[in-house]
C-alpha cells in the first residue's frame, strides 16, 4: 500500500512542482481510479515491464529511498475483471543477468520477453540485452546495435521488436532499430523526426505509436504512427493547442509530456502521469478513429513519473513510479467510462 511520506512531494527537487491536474472538479471529467494491491517486490521507479499472454513480467528500476538499483524480476498473474472479481498474484522469478539497471526498455512477442539497455549503478550507459522464455528463463542476446543509451522507448509489431530514441554519453538520440527475434539481429530503420529521451510508444490494433519525450529542455507536441511498410514516421495531429481549427481548444501543455505511461483498452489509448518539469496527474484519452484527445479524470495516485502500465482482460493498470524523492510500489486500474468516486 501507498506509504503515508509519499504524499509529501519534495519542494528542494521539483523547484516549481505544479499539479496541473489537482483541481477541485475532478468530477467533471469521466473516468475512475481505483487502487487495488500493491507490486511485490521492492518500491521503485522507472521498472520496466512486458506481457506474455496472460501474464506481467516487471522488474529492474530504481528506489529513491534506499539509492539503490535492482535486476530482479517478478511474473504477475491478474484474474477476473471489475465487473466480476478481480485477484492478483506475484511470483518472483530467476533476475535478470545483466547488472542492475534503471531506464531500461523492454517488450514482448507472443511468447518471449525482451529487455536491455538502460544505466547501471553507476550511471553507465548500457547496450546488452537478454531474452526471457517462461519455459527455460533468461538468454543474453545480441548487443543493442546503437549506442548504449538510457531513456529509450520500445514496442513489437508483428513479432518484431523496435528500440530508439533515449540519450547516450553525448545526446538524445532520434535513430530507431528493429529486431528479429527468429536470427537475433538489429537493423536500423528510419530515424524519428527529432531526437528525445523518455518518449511514450504503444501499439493499438496492429500500429505503433511514439509521441512526446523530452529535448532542448521541454517535451514534444509531436505525435507519430510508424508505417511498417514504408518505414516512415507518419505525423498524427500535435497534442498541443496548435491550430486555430476548434478540434484542440481544449489542449493544453498537459498532453505534452515524458516519463508517462500508456495504457490501451476497449480500441482506445489513455496516457497518464509523467513530467513537464514538475509532475502530472492529468489523463488523456485517444480515439484513433478522429485523431483527437479527451480529457479523463485525473490519475487519483500521488503525483509520479517513471512509472509502469500494461492490459489484462482489457483493464489498464498503472503502478509504480517516483517523484524524484520517494518510490512507489502502488497499482491501480482505470475505469474510462464510470463516474468518479473519491477514495475508492
Amino acid at each position: 500500500m501507498l506509504k503515508q511520506s509519499i504524499f509529501f512531494i519534495s519542494a528542494l527537487l521539483m523547484g516549481s512542482l505544479c499539479f496541473t491536474s489537482c483541481s477541485d472538479d475532478d468530477d467533471d471529467y469521466l473516468g475512475n481510479w481505483v487502487e487495488y494491491g500493491d507490486f511485490s517486490g521492492k518500491v521503485r521507479s522507472d521498472a520496466v515491464s512486458f506481457t506474455i499472454g496472460d501474464d506481467v513480467y516487471v522488474g529492474t528500476g530504481y528506489d529513491y529511498d534506499d539509492d539503490e538499483k535492482f535486476n530482479d524480476f517478478w511474473k504477475l498473474r491478474i484474474s477476473g475483471t471489475p465487473e466480476t472479481q478481480i485477484s492478483i498474484q506475484w511470483t518472483q522469478i530467476e533476475d535478470l543477468p545483466g547488472v542492475a539497471r534503471n531506464r531500461a526498455v523492454a517488450f514482448a512477442t507472443d511468447t518471449k520477453g525482451y529487455v536491455g539497455t538502460g544505466s547501471d549503478e553507476d550511471d553507465a550507459k548500457l547496450k546488452d540485452f537478454y531474452e526471457y522464455d517462461p519455459a527455460t528463463g533468461w538468454t543474453q542476446k545480441s548487443d543493442f546495435k546503437g549506442t548504449a543509451r538510457r531513456g529509450a522507448t520500445a514496442f513489437c509489431l508483428d513479432n518484431i521488436g523496435y528500440v530508439g530514441t533515449g540519450e547516450d554519453d553525448d545526446e538524445n538520440k532520434s535513430d530507431f532499430f528493429s529486431y528479429n527475434p527468429s536470427t537475433d539481429t538489429w537493423t536500423a530503420i528510419s530515424n524519428v523526426p527529432k531526437k528525445r529521451r523518455f518518449a511514450m510508444s504503444f501499439v493499438l490494433d496492429g500500429k505503433a505509436y511514439l509521441l512526446s519525450g523530452f529535448d532542448n529542455g521541454t517535451s514534444h507536441d509531436d505525435f507519430y504512427e510508424y508505417d511498417v511498410a514504408n518505414n516512415a514516421w507518419v505525423a498524427k495531429r500535435r497534442i498541443s493547442d496548435y491550430t486555430d481549427s476548434g478540434y484542440d481548444d481544449d489542449y493544453d501543455y498537459d498532453i505534452q509530456r515524458y516519463s508517462a505511461v500508456v495504457f490501451t483498452m476497449d480500441g482506445k489509448a489513455y496516457l497518464a502521469t509523467g513530467s513537464q518539469g514538475g509532475l502530472t496527474n492529468q489523463t488523456w484519452e485517444w480515439d484513433p478513429m478522429t485523431d483527437t484527445w479527451d480529457q479523463k479524470t485525473d490519475f487519483e495516485g500521488a503525483a509520479r513519473s517513471g512509472a509502469i502500465a500494461f492490459t489484462v482482460n482489457n483493464v489498464g493498470w498503472v503502478a509504480t513510479g517516483g517523484n524524484g524523492s520517494y518510490s512507489f510500489d502502488d497499482m491501480w486500474y482505470f475505469e474510462p467510462d464510470e463516474e468518479y468516486e473519491n477514495k475508492d
